[in-house]
């Protein structure tokens, strides 16, 4: 999946280098960018295409980025919020954030053709919703209400689930049975956010139990632990990612906690404010875990045109981990 130790990235800032002016350069942050679940769900609406033919409908955005959506929007997906918009016996795609099980009913009802992109990291946890809740356990589910995983999650068992959205929400959380308690959260989720909940929950509830496995996902967690690494030596740091990405706007939070100066997030680079270069030496650059490596080639030559052309990566993984098509898709491969 990718290493478990980081690699000496060597990127301390010297006293020296402020003083003398040293060389404008930048931090490019590696692993960033697509990770497995999101690349198995692109390639599995691309290829519902190529099998089916245009259209073809996607309940909410397959990811969370403008440019993904806008491409293939123009090659004939059509995006609803849910499966009622939908034709009977049309194709639907159901995003990478995952869907309750009355998702799944409602287009089967319709002679829906559903293919599900479902991250499998996302699958794991709506499996253990769904064990916990048969032995009755409170599930506390740490996540932001209204994000689509968190809905498809809470789908699962929702007489024992119960929303925690961030450490201030601990106070009002209530459970019938304290032996019987274990959190669960949402896999984009800043982890040093998420362990501050659960510390605050484990003060409540001492016999809280933990998930049988990390839910935040490891291309949540191996981006955060990059952008950790190079922004103690960044004067900037710009995350490639949308506004309604939890893991993009999480990495903005991050280098701000670890010690950049300032940090933007931003979907192409025309929307780089060049004021943003004043007093800059270095230039950390990301992206979240749905973006296309296109967009973050694209900010690095809008750099390189304000002098920031030494490009400096910085790495603290290695990702290898592949997810396997939907099987329908799969048999479609030439």
């Amino acid at each position: 999946m990718s290493s478990a130790i980081p690699l000496n990235v060597g990127i301390a800032r010297s006293p020296e280098s402020a003083v003398t002016g040293a060389t404008k350069r930048v931090l490019l942050a590696e692993p960033r960018g697509y990770c497995a679940g999101v690349d198995r769900a692109v390639e599995t609406v691309e290829r519902s295409l190529d099998k089916h033919g245009a259209p073809i409908y996607v309940r909410k955005e397959i990811v969370h980025n403008r440019h993904v959506v806008e491409t293939l929007r123009e090659r004939g997906v059509i995006f609803v919020d849910d499966t009622d918009e939908v034709p009977d016996g049309a194709v639907v795609v159901f995003s990478a954030h995952g869907v309750s099980p009355a998702v799944h009913e409602a287009a089967a009802a319709r002679n829906l053709h559903a293919i599900d992109a479902t991250c499998p990291l996302v699958t794991k946890v709506h499996q253990e919703a769904k064990r916990f809740a048969r032995d009755d356990y409170d599930i506390l589910l740490i996540g932001h209400e209204g994000h689509e995983e968190v809905e498809g999650t809470a789908g699962e068992a929702p007489d024992h689930v119960q929303l925690v959205d961030g450490p201030d929400s601990v106070a009002a959380v209530t459970v019938r049975d304290e032996n019987k308690v274990i959190w669960l959260s949402q896999t984009t989720l800043s982890v040093d956010e998420t362990m501050e909940t659960v510390q605050r929950l484990r003060e409540r509830f001492p016999k809280l139990q933990d998930p049988p496995s990390d839910d935040i996902c490891y291309a949540t967690q191996n981006r955060q632990v990059a952008v950790k690494a190079m922004a103690p030596a960044c004067d900037l740091v710009i995350v490639v990612g949308s506004t309604n990405s939890s893991n993009s706007k999480r990495l903005v939070e991050v280098a701000l906690g670890a010690g950049a100066r300032s940090s933007y997030l931003v979907d192409f680079a025309r929307e780089i404010d060049p004021a943003w270069f004043e007093d800059v030496r270095t230039v950390g650059v990301t992206s979240g875990a749905s973006v296309p490596e296109i967009l973050v080639r694209g900010v690095l030559d809008l750099l390189a045109e304000h002098g920031f052309a030494d490009v400096q990566p910085v790495t603290t993984a290695n990702e290898t981990l592949v997810f396997s098509l939907p099987r329908e898709l799969r048999a479609a491969r030439g």
